[in-house]
């Protein structure tokens, strides 16, 4: 980047005080639309057993249909987070809760892959993997609080199937905001995020392939913001002997972000029912969670169901946001089907 960072979609900024309380952010389904989701689970159960053949068009939603995209709208140019409610767990099984998950989320994008195993569906539950494991991805631990974060698609969906004992709260933050705050007192510190820094690829990459690659934090592309930060993997990028050192300044970048993010000033803390949707723009609003508790024998295990969307609201991205389809993560397509609930 030659040109020196400046402010961007201030529109779509928001603080804590000013993004309004928990019914500003989520949507109720209403009870004509509950039963359009019943009747599309039976019609696109009647199509094909085969949850990764179904699209928009086998899930058919007629009124809820335009609501969601006008959601999919706020997502990628507003407020850029949504909590869906109101679908009854108890009325469903785990493959009809999956089922109705997944048909909604056609109706907002199409889905990526989320690792080099294919995963479409992805599970977000305890994998008895721990921290210092070096290919160990967020997803795959239980317990421990995740700091604020980006995946790897426009859009990131979690669909709530069962919770722990206690804990688990979902965090959100405005980068938006942030970037912009930044920029505004230390622009110095944005000017060195907007170049490409290392991330360690946990284990991921193509065979023989090297086991970091380079992405901005920041990116201005057609006049948006897309950020892309995930501090825990980019330190960990230094293990590498041949990856880019980062430097002093992306050092400070990184940890003033983490603790604008961090500080509440940014945030909203929402907490999951069973059945709850949340969907994020990835670009404009980090993600993370509180610290949980489950109780295994009682079946109490926090369970979520995860998906990476491309939105079509997006024109154009900057080249490392495209979707590769011709990546080794788009070699499979796979529904993660963990039994850590029942």
């Amino acid at each position: 980047m030659t040109d020196a960072p400046r402010i961007l979609e201030p529109q779509c900024e928001w603080t804590a005080e000013t993004v309004g309380g928990e019914d500003a952010w989520t949507e109720h389904f209403t009870p004509a639309e509950l039963q359009e989701i019943d009747d599309a689970v039976r019609h696109a159960q009647d199509v094909t057993s085969d949850l990764l053949d179904i699209g928009a068009e086998d899930f058919p939603l007629p009124t809820l249909a335009p609501r969601l995209k006008r959601i999919e709208h706020d997502l990628m140019n507003g407020r850029g987070f949504v909590r869906l409610r109101g679908v009854d767990r108890g009325r469903y099984d785990n493959d009809a809760m999956c089922l109705i998950y997944w048909g909604i989320g056609m109706h907002l994008g199409k889905p990526w892959a989320q690792n080099h195993h294919g995963h479409l569906l992805g599970d977000v539950t305890d994998q008895g993997k721990s921290w210092d494991d070096p290919t160990v991805r967020g997803n795959e631990l239980g317990g421990i609080k995740l700091g604020y974060h980006c995946d790897g698609s426009d859009l990131i969906g979690l669909m709530c199937l069962r919770n722990g004992v206690s804990g688990g709260l979902s965090a959100v933050a405005n980068s938006v905001a942030i970037h912009n705050a930044l920029v505004l007192q230390r622009p110095d510190l944005a000017a060195e995020l907007y170049k490409p820094q290392p991330y360690d690829f946990r284990g991921e990459q193509k065979a023989g392939g090297k086991a970091w690659y380079t992405v901005p934090v920041f990116t201005e592309w057609g006049g948006r913001l897309f950020v892309r930060v995930i501090t825990a993997y980019i330190l960990a990028s230094q293990k590498h002997a041949d990856a880019p050192r980062l430097t002093d300044a992306a050092r400070e970048g990184l940890a003033w972000i983490d603790e604008a993010a961090e500080s509440g000033r940014y945030s909203v803390m929402m907490a999951f029912e069973p059945g709850d949707m949340q969907f994020v723009n990835n670009y404009h609003v980090l993600h993370g969670r509180t610290a949980y508790l489950d109780d295994r024998p009682s079946g109490r295990v926090r369970h979520l169901k995860r998906l990476w969307l491309e939105t079509d609201v997006l024109a154009d991205r900057p080249p490392w946001f495209r979707r590769n389809t011709g990546g080794h993560w788009d070699e499979r397509r796979v529904i993660s089907r963990l039994d850590a609930v029942g």
